[in-house]
């Protein structure tokens, strides 16, 4: 009697489980919508970076994502490239692709409230979507960039974004950047990159566009792209244009992946801001 009792509940905890997640399926993106148990706080998305696929499904971010849930927020682990339905590079991304892949989990989980994780790639992602959307509630950006890089294939003459098909402005590789990409010293080559100053000017992310509150997070010795100078410029930009919501910038003793372990600091900002 008591192996079947057992049993009875192991079945009951395994509906439920599966109750708690769903695929969203929509054009170019790969994502899987997981449900807290408790009244839904609001919907928070998680994206990757340049490594591809959906970063926020896999086994290393399962602690992460059930502490969201656990907090009353539905979760939406997104890949925007290298999975099943996605593109297989990292170039000429369709904003509004991933937009719409938002969009429809807002409406399975009746919300309007969205906060965006994005780190590295995905941090640019979340600032650019921001940038486009009104309806972005709160920005998350791990390591970004303040402007946008070439697309991530073999001959980096196209943008990582498009929006309505259009390219973003990107900056391009120039000379002075091969010699440190022929030898994988990708901070220095994004340095080399961002001599081009007209280029960069071209490339920024209108971040005053945004409106919602900002957490920046960065690691001072970034050994992939200078993300602290970069956010820096994000913050001054914030300044200049008067942005009227709040915003930060947290700079961290460490390398590139150094902001993934303070999300104490993400809950305490999503707390007060979202």
């Amino acid at each position: 009697m008591k192996l079947l009792f057992k049993i009875f509940l192991a079945l009951i905890f395994s509906v439920t489980a599966l109750k708690a997640q769903d695929t969203i399926r929509s054009k170019n993106t790969d994502a899987i919508l997981y449900k807290p148990s408790k009244n839904i706080r609001g919907l928070i998305v998680g994206l990757g970076g340049a490594e591809g696929g959906n970063a926020w499904a896999s086994k290393q971010w399962k602690a992460t994502r059930d502490q969201f849930l656990e907090k009353g927020y539905a979760f939406l682990a997104l890949a925007y490239f290298g999975s099943k339905n996605s593109p297989k590079l990292l170039e000429k991304i369709e904003i509004q692709d991933v937009y719409n892949a938002i969009s429809l989990s807002k409406q399975k989980i009746k919300t309007d409230k969205t906060a965006i994780i994005g780190g590295s790639r995905g941090a640019d992602l979340a600032l650019l979507l921001g940038s486009y959307y009104s309806d972005i509630s709160c920005i998350v950006a791990l390591s970004a960039s303040h402007a946008v890089f070439p697309g991530n294939s073999d001959h980096f003459s196209t943008s990582s974004w498009t929006f309505n098909g259009k390219e973003h402005p990107f900056v391009p590789v120039n000379e002075a950047a091969v010699p440190f990409m022929m030898e994988r010293k990708i901070r220095q080559a994004f340095e080399a990159m961002l001599q081009d100053k007209e280029a960069e000017q071209k490339s920024l992310i209108k971040v005053e566009n945004i409106k919602a509150p900002v957490l920046l997070m960065s690691g001072k010795q970034d050994e992939i792209c200078p993300s602290s100078d970069m956010s820096d410029k994000i913050i001054q930009r914030l300044k200049d244009h008067h942005f009227k919501y709040h915003y930060e910038h947290i700079k961290f003793e460490g390398g590139h992946t150094e902001p993934y372990q303070h999300f104490d600091k993400v809950f305490s900002f999503l707390q007060k801001n979202f």
